[in-house]
Protein backbone atom coordinates (compact mmCIF):
# COMPACT_ATOMS: atom_id res chain seq x y z
CA UNK A 1 0.00 0.00 0.00
CA UNK A 2 1.52 3.69 -0.71
CA UNK A 3 1.98 5.73 2.14
CA UNK A 4 0.90 8.69 0.65
CA UNK A 5 -2.58 10.00 1.71
CA UNK A 6 -5.48 11.96 -0.37
CA UNK A 7 -8.76 13.21 0.57
CA UNK A 8 -11.37 11.53 -0.76
CA UNK A 9 -13.26 12.77 -3.09
CA UNK A 10 -17.05 14.68 -1.83
CA UNK A 11 -20.47 14.65 -3.65
CA UNK A 12 -19.83 18.25 -4.99
CA UNK A 13 -16.57 16.76 -7.21
CA UNK A 14 -17.50 17.36 -10.33
CA UNK A 15 -19.36 14.32 -12.50
CA UNK A 16 -17.24 11.69 -14.24
CA UNK A 17 -18.10 9.96 -17.36
CA UNK A 18 -19.66 5.94 -17.26
CA UNK A 19 -16.18 5.12 -18.55
CA UNK A 20 -13.69 7.01 -16.20
CA UNK A 21 -15.81 5.27 -13.17
CA UNK A 22 -15.38 1.70 -15.15
CA UNK A 23 -11.65 2.49 -15.19
CA UNK A 24 -11.41 3.54 -11.64
CA UNK A 25 -13.31 0.18 -10.42
CA UNK A 26 -11.21 -2.18 -12.78
CA UNK A 27 -7.41 -0.17 -11.21
CA UNK A 28 -8.72 -0.39 -7.34
CA UNK A 29 -11.59 -2.58 -6.94
CA UNK A 30 -11.40 -6.81 -6.56
CA UNK A 31 -12.32 -8.26 -9.88
CA UNK A 32 -14.59 -10.55 -8.37
CA UNK A 33 -17.77 -9.78 -10.24
CA UNK A 34 -18.58 -9.26 -14.28
CA UNK A 35 -21.78 -6.27 -14.16
CA UNK A 36 -23.17 -5.57 -17.13
CA UNK A 37 -21.37 -1.64 -18.12
CA UNK A 38 -23.80 0.52 -17.35
CA UNK A 39 -23.28 2.83 -14.37
CA UNK A 40 -26.12 3.75 -12.47
CA UNK A 41 -26.64 6.89 -9.97
CA UNK A 42 -30.52 7.28 -9.46
CA UNK A 43 -33.50 4.72 -8.96
CA UNK A 44 -37.37 5.41 -8.14
CA UNK A 45 -39.54 2.69 -8.66
CA UNK A 46 -39.32 0.57 -11.25
CA UNK A 47 -36.61 2.58 -13.25
CA UNK A 48 -33.13 3.20 -12.35
CA UNK A 49 -30.96 6.24 -14.14
CA UNK A 50 -27.37 5.99 -15.65
CA UNK A 51 -24.96 8.83 -15.10
CA UNK A 52 -25.66 9.85 -18.90
CA UNK A 53 -29.19 10.42 -17.47
CA UNK A 54 -30.31 7.31 -19.46
CA UNK A 55 -33.34 5.69 -18.00
CA UNK A 56 -33.77 1.68 -18.19
CA UNK A 57 -36.49 -0.30 -15.99
CA UNK A 58 -34.80 -2.70 -13.50
CA UNK A 59 -35.56 -6.04 -14.24
CA UNK A 60 -33.49 -7.83 -11.46
CA UNK A 61 -34.12 -5.80 -8.24
CA UNK A 62 -30.97 -6.23 -6.59
CA UNK A 63 -31.15 -10.00 -6.73
CA UNK A 64 -35.19 -9.13 -5.02
CA UNK A 65 -33.62 -6.61 -2.54
CA UNK A 66 -35.60 -4.25 -3.84
CA UNK A 67 -39.02 -5.87 -3.85
CA UNK A 68 -41.07 -2.51 -2.94
CA UNK A 69 -39.34 -0.73 -5.52
CA UNK A 70 -36.06 1.86 -5.75
CA UNK A 71 -36.16 4.26 -3.10
CA UNK A 72 -40.05 4.04 -1.52
CA UNK A 73 -40.45 6.77 -0.05
CA UNK A 74 -41.73 5.53 3.35
CA UNK A 75 -38.96 3.12 3.26
CA UNK A 76 -36.66 6.40 2.96
CA UNK A 77 -38.94 8.51 5.83
CA UNK A 78 -38.63 5.71 7.97
CA UNK A 79 -34.92 5.81 7.45
CA UNK A 80 -34.19 8.89 8.12
CA UNK A 81 -36.44 9.32 11.20
CA UNK A 82 -34.43 6.85 13.03
CA UNK A 83 -31.17 7.88 11.52
CA UNK A 84 -31.52 11.20 13.35
CA UNK A 85 -33.15 9.32 16.43
CA UNK A 86 -30.44 6.46 17.34
CA UNK A 87 -28.54 4.05 14.58
CA UNK A 88 -26.92 1.52 16.82
CA UNK A 89 -26.82 0.45 20.81
CA UNK A 90 -25.42 -2.63 19.88
CA UNK A 91 -27.05 -6.41 21.70
CA UNK A 92 -25.64 -5.38 24.97
CA UNK A 93 -28.61 -2.47 25.19
CA UNK A 94 -32.12 -2.67 24.52
CA UNK A 95 -33.68 -0.38 21.83
CA UNK A 96 -37.44 0.57 21.58
CA UNK A 97 -37.46 -0.74 17.90
CA UNK A 98 -36.44 -4.56 18.52
CA UNK A 99 -39.00 -5.47 20.17
CA UNK A 100 -41.90 -4.41 17.85
CA UNK A 101 -39.59 -5.64 14.56
CA UNK A 102 -40.08 -8.72 16.65
CA UNK A 103 -44.26 -8.42 17.39
CA UNK A 104 -44.75 -7.22 13.65
CA UNK A 105 -42.44 -9.20 11.79
CA UNK A 106 -43.62 -12.45 13.62
CA UNK A 107 -47.51 -11.72 13.51
CA UNK A 108 -46.61 -11.63 9.63
CA UNK A 109 -45.29 -14.77 8.97
CA UNK A 110 -46.54 -16.88 11.93
CA UNK A 111 -43.16 -17.68 13.72
CA UNK A 112 -43.10 -18.26 17.28
CA UNK A 113 -39.53 -16.41 17.74
CA UNK A 114 -36.90 -14.55 14.98
CA UNK A 115 -33.20 -13.78 15.36
CA UNK A 116 -32.14 -10.83 13.28
CA UNK A 117 -28.88 -10.52 11.47
CA UNK A 118 -27.50 -8.42 8.65
CA UNK A 119 -26.55 -10.34 5.34
CA UNK A 120 -28.25 -13.38 4.22
CA UNK A 121 -25.19 -15.26 4.82
CA UNK A 122 -25.13 -14.88 8.22
CA UNK A 123 -29.00 -15.64 8.77
CA UNK A 124 -27.79 -18.92 6.83
CA UNK A 125 -24.27 -19.66 9.15
CA UNK A 126 -27.13 -18.86 12.00
CA UNK A 127 -29.44 -21.81 11.25
CA UNK A 128 -26.59 -24.03 10.25
CA UNK A 129 -25.27 -23.29 14.27
CA UNK A 130 -28.60 -23.33 15.70
CA UNK A 131 -29.77 -26.63 13.70
CA UNK A 132 -26.16 -28.07 15.19
CA UNK A 133 -27.13 -27.46 18.69
CA UNK A 134 -30.37 -28.51 18.70
CA UNK A 135 -29.57 -31.50 17.28
CA UNK A 136 -26.80 -32.37 20.42
CA UNK A 137 -29.38 -30.67 22.83
CA UNK A 138 -32.50 -31.82 21.32
CA UNK A 139 -32.15 -35.11 19.25
CA UNK A 140 -29.64 -36.27 21.01
CA UNK A 141 -26.97 -36.76 18.24
CA UNK A 142 -23.48 -37.65 19.67
CA UNK A 143 -21.56 -34.47 19.77
CA UNK A 144 -19.82 -33.52 16.48
CA UNK A 145 -21.49 -36.37 14.31
CA UNK A 146 -24.18 -34.10 12.84
CA UNK A 147 -24.98 -33.82 9.12
CA UNK A 148 -26.71 -31.23 7.75
CA UNK A 149 -28.04 -32.12 3.56
CA UNK A 150 -28.25 -29.56 1.44
CA UNK A 151 -29.45 -29.59 -2.67
CA UNK A 152 -27.03 -29.71 -5.89
CA UNK A 153 -26.55 -26.59 -7.10
CA UNK A 154 -27.93 -24.71 -4.05
CA UNK A 155 -27.22 -21.44 -3.39
CA UNK A 156 -26.95 -20.01 -0.29
CA UNK A 157 -23.90 -17.51 0.48
CA UNK A 158 -20.27 -16.98 0.15
CA UNK A 159 -18.84 -17.64 3.49
CA UNK A 160 -16.32 -21.07 3.60
CA UNK A 161 -18.94 -23.08 5.61
CA UNK A 162 -21.62 -22.21 2.76
CA UNK A 163 -18.95 -22.41 -0.40
CA UNK A 164 -18.11 -25.96 1.11
CA UNK A 165 -21.08 -27.59 0.60
CA UNK A 166 -21.83 -25.81 -2.81
CA UNK A 167 -21.28 -27.87 -6.39
CA UNK A 168 -20.60 -25.15 -8.26
CA UNK A 169 -16.59 -25.24 -8.70
CA UNK A 170 -16.68 -21.48 -9.28
CA UNK A 171 -17.76 -21.27 -5.96
CA UNK A 172 -15.74 -23.59 -3.96
CA UNK A 173 -12.75 -24.15 -6.14
CA UNK A 174 -9.42 -23.28 -4.74
CA UNK A 175 -11.05 -22.28 -1.38
CA UNK A 176 -10.97 -25.26 0.66
CA UNK A 177 -10.28 -27.17 2.38
CA UNK A 178 -13.76 -27.38 4.41
CA UNK A 179 -15.56 -28.23 7.39
CA UNK A 180 -17.24 -31.24 7.56
CA UNK A 181 -20.91 -32.80 8.14
CA UNK A 182 -23.02 -31.89 4.82
CA UNK A 183 -24.41 -34.11 2.62
CA UNK A 184 -25.74 -33.39 -1.00
CA UNK A 185 -28.70 -34.82 -2.61
CA UNK A 186 -30.55 -33.75 -6.17
CA UNK A 187 -32.91 -30.87 -5.68
CA UNK A 188 -36.61 -31.81 -6.02
CA UNK A 189 -35.76 -35.88 -5.36
CA UNK A 190 -37.84 -36.17 -2.22
CA UNK A 191 -37.00 -40.58 -2.65
CA UNK A 192 -32.53 -39.41 -2.86
CA UNK A 193 -33.52 -36.85 0.61
CA UNK A 194 -35.06 -40.12 2.42
CA UNK A 195 -32.25 -42.07 1.85
CA UNK A 196 -29.55 -39.94 2.77
CA UNK A 197 -31.37 -39.13 6.09
CA UNK A 198 -29.27 -40.88 9.28
CA UNK A 199 -30.00 -40.60 13.21
CA UNK A 200 -27.25 -38.21 12.76
CA UNK A 201 -29.29 -36.19 10.23
CA UNK A 202 -30.08 -32.53 12.39
CA UNK A 203 -31.50 -30.65 9.24
CA UNK A 204 -31.88 -30.45 5.95
CA UNK A 205 -31.62 -27.10 4.12
CA UNK A 206 -33.23 -26.22 0.60
CA UNK A 207 -34.74 -22.99 -1.25
CA UNK A 208 -37.89 -23.46 -2.28
CA UNK A 209 -36.98 -22.81 -5.55
CA UNK A 210 -33.20 -22.58 -6.61
CA UNK A 211 -32.39 -18.75 -7.84
CA UNK A 212 -28.88 -18.90 -8.67
CA UNK A 213 -29.27 -22.28 -10.40
CA UNK A 214 -31.63 -20.35 -12.93
CA UNK A 215 -34.97 -20.27 -11.07
CA UNK A 216 -35.60 -24.19 -11.02
CA UNK A 217 -38.83 -24.86 -9.97
CA UNK A 218 -39.36 -28.56 -8.08
CA UNK A 219 -41.79 -31.36 -8.90
CA UNK A 220 -45.34 -30.37 -7.37
CA UNK A 221 -45.91 -31.89 -3.80
CA UNK A 222 -42.16 -31.94 -3.41
CA UNK A 223 -42.26 -29.13 -0.29
CA UNK A 224 -45.17 -31.33 1.43
CA UNK A 225 -43.04 -34.68 1.12
CA UNK A 226 -40.42 -32.87 2.50
CA UNK A 227 -42.05 -31.66 5.01
CA UNK A 228 -43.21 -35.12 5.90
CA UNK A 229 -39.91 -36.64 6.16
CA UNK A 230 -38.80 -34.22 8.25
CA UNK A 231 -41.23 -34.34 11.11
CA UNK A 232 -41.27 -38.35 10.59
CA UNK A 233 -37.34 -38.59 11.11
CA UNK A 234 -36.85 -35.68 13.68
CA UNK A 235 -34.67 -33.66 10.97
CA UNK A 236 -34.85 -29.46 11.09
CA UNK A 237 -36.54 -28.77 7.78
CA UNK A 238 -34.50 -25.32 7.25
CA UNK A 239 -36.05 -22.98 4.10
CA UNK A 240 -34.28 -20.73 2.47
CA UNK A 241 -36.49 -17.77 1.61
CA UNK A 242 -33.95 -15.04 1.05
CA UNK A 243 -34.61 -14.54 -2.57
CA UNK A 244 -37.98 -16.36 -2.90
CA UNK A 245 -39.52 -14.77 0.28
CA UNK A 246 -41.30 -11.12 0.92
CA UNK A 247 -44.05 -11.29 -2.15
CA UNK A 248 -41.11 -12.43 -4.49
CA UNK A 249 -43.44 -15.60 -5.87
CA UNK A 250 -46.82 -13.77 -5.46
CA UNK A 251 -46.91 -15.17 -1.69
CA UNK A 252 -45.75 -13.68 1.28
CA UNK A 253 -43.74 -16.84 1.54
CA UNK A 254 -42.72 -19.42 -1.29
CA UNK A 255 -43.41 -21.99 1.06
CA UNK A 256 -47.86 -21.08 0.99
CA UNK A 257 -47.55 -22.53 -1.99
CA UNK A 258 -47.78 -26.13 -0.61
CA UNK A 259 -49.04 -25.23 2.58
CA UNK A 260 -45.87 -26.28 4.25
CA UNK A 261 -44.25 -24.40 7.34
CA UNK A 262 -40.74 -25.14 7.75
CA UNK A 263 -39.10 -25.08 11.63
CA UNK A 264 -36.42 -22.31 10.70
CA UNK A 265 -37.12 -20.23 7.60
CA UNK A 266 -34.30 -17.45 6.31
CA UNK A 267 -35.48 -13.98 5.09
CA UNK A 268 -33.45 -10.96 4.35
CA UNK A 269 -32.80 -8.31 1.07
CA UNK A 270 -36.41 -7.60 0.62
CA UNK A 271 -36.39 -7.29 4.28
CA UNK A 272 -35.31 -3.67 4.42
CA UNK A 273 -36.50 -2.58 0.70
CA UNK A 274 -32.85 -2.16 -0.44
CA UNK A 275 -32.08 0.25 1.66
CA UNK A 276 -30.11 -1.72 4.47
CA UNK A 277 -28.58 -5.03 5.53
CA UNK A 278 -31.17 -6.67 7.66
CA UNK A 279 -31.96 -10.43 7.65
CA UNK A 280 -33.54 -12.75 9.77
CA UNK A 281 -33.80 -16.58 11.22
CA UNK A 282 -37.73 -17.45 11.66
CA UNK A 283 -38.64 -20.14 13.54
CA UNK A 284 -40.27 -22.27 16.28
CA UNK A 285 -39.71 -22.15 19.79
CA UNK A 286 -37.83 -26.01 19.71
CA UNK A 287 -35.71 -24.67 17.52
CA UNK A 288 -34.21 -21.16 18.37
CA UNK A 289 -34.61 -22.01 21.86
CA UNK A 290 -31.33 -23.38 22.02
CA UNK A 291 -29.69 -20.44 21.93
CA UNK A 292 -28.31 -19.23 25.54
CA UNK A 293 -27.28 -15.69 26.12
CA UNK A 294 -22.97 -15.43 24.75
CA UNK A 295 -23.56 -18.30 22.18
CA UNK A 296 -24.39 -16.35 19.25
CA UNK A 297 -24.65 -12.64 18.35
CA UNK A 298 -24.11 -10.02 16.06
CA UNK A 299 -23.40 -5.99 17.05
CA UNK A 300 -25.00 -4.95 13.85
CA UNK A 301 -27.73 -7.60 14.11
CA UNK A 302 -31.17 -6.08 15.19
CA UNK A 303 -29.88 -2.22 15.46
CA UNK A 304 -32.77 0.25 15.92
CA UNK A 305 -31.95 1.76 11.68
CA UNK A 306 -32.13 -2.18 10.62
CA UNK A 307 -35.56 -2.37 12.71
CA UNK A 308 -37.13 0.63 11.87
CA UNK A 309 -36.51 0.26 8.41
CA UNK A 310 -37.71 -3.36 7.69
CA UNK A 311 -40.66 -2.36 9.49
CA UNK A 312 -41.14 0.01 7.34
CA UNK A 313 -40.48 -2.41 4.46
CA UNK A 314 -42.45 -4.72 5.63
CA UNK A 315 -46.02 -2.30 6.01
CA UNK A 316 -45.65 -1.13 2.11
CA UNK A 317 -45.14 -4.74 1.12
CA UNK A 318 -48.82 -5.69 2.61
CA UNK A 319 -50.97 -2.53 2.75
CA UNK A 320 -49.82 -1.21 -0.83
CA UNK A 321 -50.97 -5.05 -2.34
CA UNK A 322 -47.57 -5.64 -3.66
CA UNK A 323 -47.63 -9.34 -3.12
CA UNK A 324 -50.77 -9.93 -4.90
CA UNK A 325 -49.83 -7.87 -7.71
CA UNK A 326 -46.83 -10.02 -7.92
CA UNK A 327 -49.24 -13.12 -8.53
CA UNK A 328 -51.22 -11.30 -10.86
CA UNK A 329 -48.92 -9.06 -12.79
CA UNK A 330 -46.05 -12.01 -12.76
CA UNK A 331 -48.75 -14.58 -14.55
CA UNK A 332 -49.42 -12.16 -17.09
CA UNK A 333 -45.17 -11.79 -17.99
CA UNK A 334 -44.71 -15.12 -18.08
CA UNK A 335 -47.48 -15.53 -20.57
CA UNK A 336 -46.23 -13.27 -22.81
CA UNK A 337 -42.39 -14.36 -22.78
CA UNK A 338 -43.96 -18.45 -23.10
CA UNK A 339 -45.54 -16.82 -26.25
CA UNK A 340 -42.50 -15.70 -28.10
CA UNK A 341 -41.38 -17.92 -31.48
CA UNK A 342 -38.39 -17.69 -31.20
CA UNK A 343 -35.72 -20.55 -31.84
CA UNK A 344 -33.64 -19.21 -28.67
CA UNK A 345 -35.82 -20.07 -26.30
CA UNK A 346 -35.41 -23.48 -24.52
CA UNK A 347 -37.55 -22.75 -22.03
CA UNK A 348 -40.05 -19.92 -19.90
CA UNK A 349 -40.03 -21.05 -16.19
CA UNK A 350 -41.01 -19.43 -12.90
CA UNK A 351 -43.64 -18.48 -10.47
CA UNK A 352 -44.86 -14.62 -9.70
CA UNK A 353 -42.74 -11.71 -10.22
CA UNK A 354 -39.61 -14.51 -10.21
CA UNK A 355 -39.00 -15.87 -13.99
CA UNK A 356 -36.16 -17.04 -16.47
CA UNK A 357 -35.83 -16.92 -19.56
CA UNK A 358 -33.32 -20.27 -20.94
CA UNK A 359 -31.52 -20.31 -23.81
CA UNK A 360 -30.39 -22.71 -26.06
CA UNK A 361 -26.42 -23.14 -26.19
CA UNK A 362 -26.61 -22.28 -30.21
CA UNK A 363 -28.02 -18.61 -28.79
CA UNK A 364 -24.60 -17.50 -28.45
CA UNK A 365 -24.97 -16.78 -24.23
CA UNK A 366 -27.18 -15.07 -22.12
CA UNK A 367 -24.75 -12.15 -21.54
CA UNK A 368 -25.10 -10.88 -25.34
CA UNK A 369 -28.99 -10.80 -24.97
CA UNK A 370 -28.82 -9.19 -21.46
CA UNK A 371 -26.50 -6.62 -23.56
CA UNK A 372 -29.37 -6.02 -25.85
CA UNK A 373 -31.66 -5.83 -23.56
CA UNK A 374 -30.03 -2.63 -21.78
CA UNK A 375 -29.41 -1.13 -25.26
CA UNK A 376 -33.27 -1.08 -25.56
CA UNK A 377 -33.94 0.10 -21.87
CA UNK A 378 -34.24 -3.17 -19.69
CA UNK A 379 -31.53 -4.35 -17.66
CA UNK A 380 -31.40 -8.33 -16.86
CA UNK A 381 -28.29 -10.59 -15.36
CA UNK A 382 -27.20 -13.75 -16.71
CA UNK A 383 -26.68 -16.59 -14.61
CA UNK A 384 -24.94 -19.75 -15.53
CA UNK A 385 -24.35 -18.65 -19.29
CA UNK A 386 -27.35 -19.64 -20.76
CA UNK A 387 -30.09 -18.30 -18.34
CA UNK A 388 -31.79 -15.03 -17.96
CA UNK A 389 -33.21 -14.23 -14.82
CA UNK A 390 -36.46 -11.61 -15.04
CA UNK A 391 -36.79 -10.03 -11.24
CA UNK A 392 -38.35 -6.58 -11.63
CA UNK A 393 -40.00 -4.88 -8.22
CA UNK A 394 -42.96 -6.22 -7.28
CA UNK A 395 -45.01 -2.79 -7.84
CA UNK A 396 -44.79 -3.30 -11.80
CA UNK A 397 -47.95 -2.44 -13.65
CA UNK A 398 -49.39 -4.44 -16.89
CA UNK A 399 -48.42 -1.98 -18.90
CA UNK A 400 -44.45 -2.20 -18.01
CA UNK A 401 -44.80 -6.27 -18.30
CA UNK A 402 -45.81 -5.58 -21.19
CA UNK A 403 -42.68 -3.28 -22.03
CA UNK A 404 -40.90 -6.41 -20.58
CA UNK A 405 -41.67 -9.16 -22.79
CA UNK A 406 -42.03 -6.69 -25.80
CA UNK A 407 -38.10 -5.98 -25.52
CA UNK A 408 -37.61 -9.59 -24.68
CA UNK A 409 -39.73 -10.48 -28.13
CA UNK A 410 -37.72 -7.90 -30.14
CA UNK A 411 -34.03 -9.05 -29.02
CA UNK A 412 -35.01 -12.98 -29.56
CA UNK A 413 -37.41 -12.86 -32.03
CA UNK A 414 -34.86 -12.79 -34.44
CA UNK A 415 -32.60 -15.90 -33.41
Amino acid sequence: MSDTLTAPRSRADAPRSAAALIDAEARYGARNYKPLDVVLTRGEGVYVWDVEGRRYLDCLSAYSAVNQGHCHPKIREAMIEQASRLTLTSRAFRNDQLAPFYEELCALTGSHRALPMNSGAEAVESALKVARKWGYEVKGVPDGQAEIIVCADNFHGRTLAIVGFSTDPQSYGHFGPFGPGFKVVPFGDAAALAAAITPNTVAFMVEPIQGEAGVIIPPAGYLQAVRALCTRERVLMILDEIQTGLGRTGKLLAEEHEGVEADLTLIGKALSGGFYPVSAVLSNDEALGVLKPGEHGSTFGGNPMACAVARAALRVLVEEGMIDNAARVGERLHRRLAAINSGAVREVRGRGLMLAVELVPEAGGARRVCEQLQARGYLCKETHEHTIRIAPPLILTDDQADGVAEAFEAVLGGM
